[in-house]
């Protein structure tokens, strides 16, 4: 199976220079209150939530990624058909940059994510993270890959969406990485369509900004900071049509391989 490993060259002191209007120290204080907020109530309803019908659950957690959103400052802008436009069990890819992605496809589509170890470790938001179902990849035991990929097939199976970023790392939005096929394995064998998803941030006069990157040795504080601290930020997420699983292959990995290059493709078509 291809090694899945981040590969970024993205680095803050060279992706994170361009100027962008700030709103006070005031401003900020007060988003950063409202967003802590936020999260320790969804933290503190995520057990009874669970006990929701699943499209009530749903709901409510879109409506939570948004309230979440915009205590940080950010406007969100969604595209493509309503609910993402593919139902149950569905691979959802898209381009990665910041922390913030996971909320903003919670906006738009729930689902299960894929993420590194140690997300588990944030303050707050770690704890949140895992207890939404999280399937976690240990990138420095690649050798448990293959239970990762048979964990997120089995979600698939189930007829529940899971969140990817193929990419493996997150990059400054400038530039971006392959998409690695080793996950789409888990939509071959659950026999699950694929969906790629755009996420582009700007600012309000339309200039892009790399602003919300999350890159190199960028801490989660100092990405938080810069983010709260943004005046007009805007995040530009756009559903793309499903791409349906490949017919016979001569192996399993051209298969991936095959839908690893479609869906970057169509992420591209858009960024």
């Amino acid at each position: 199976m291809t090694v899945w490993l981040p590969t970024a060259t993205c680095r803050p002191e060279t992706c994170l220079a361009d100027a962008s209007p700030e709103v006070s120290h005031p401003r900020r204080a007060l988003r950063l209150a409202a967003c802590l907020a936020a999260v320790l109530a969804g933290v503190a309803l995520s057990l009874p939530v669970r006990l929701f019908p699943y499209r009530s659950r749903t709901r409510l957690i879109r409506l939570w990624a948004r309230v979440v959103l915009r205590t940080l400052g950010v406007t969100v802008h969604l595209a493509g058909p309503p609910g993402g436009g593919a139902d149950g069990g569905v691979l959802v890819v898209a381009n990665h940059v910041s922390w913030l992605d996971v909320p903003l496809l919670a906006a738009g589509r729930p689902g299960r994510s894929l993420a590194k170890t140690e997300v588990r470790r944030w303050p707050v938001l770690g704890p949140l993270i895992a207890w939404g179902g999280t399937v976690f990849l240990d990138r420095d035991r690649l050798r448990t890959l293959p239970d990762t990929v048979a964990a997120v097939t089995g979600v698939l199976r189930s007829g529940h969406p899971v969140i990817v970023f193929p990419e493996g790392s997150t990059w400054c939005g400038r530039e971006s990485g392959r998409f690695r096929p080793a996950l789409f394995q888990a939509a071959v064998e659950a026999g699950a369509d694929v969906q790629p998803v755009t996420i582009r941030y700007r600012l309000a006069d339309g200039r892009p900004t790399s602003v919300p990157a999350f890159v190199g040795d960028d801490g989660l504080l100092t990405s938080l900071a810069r983010v709260v601290a943004a005046r007009g930020l805007v995040a530009d997420v756009t559903f793309l049509p499903p791409i349906p699983p490949p017919g016979p292959q001569p192996s399993r990995a051209g298969a991936r391989r095959e839908l690893a290059r479609t869906a970057q493709a169509a992420v591209e078509g858009i960024r």
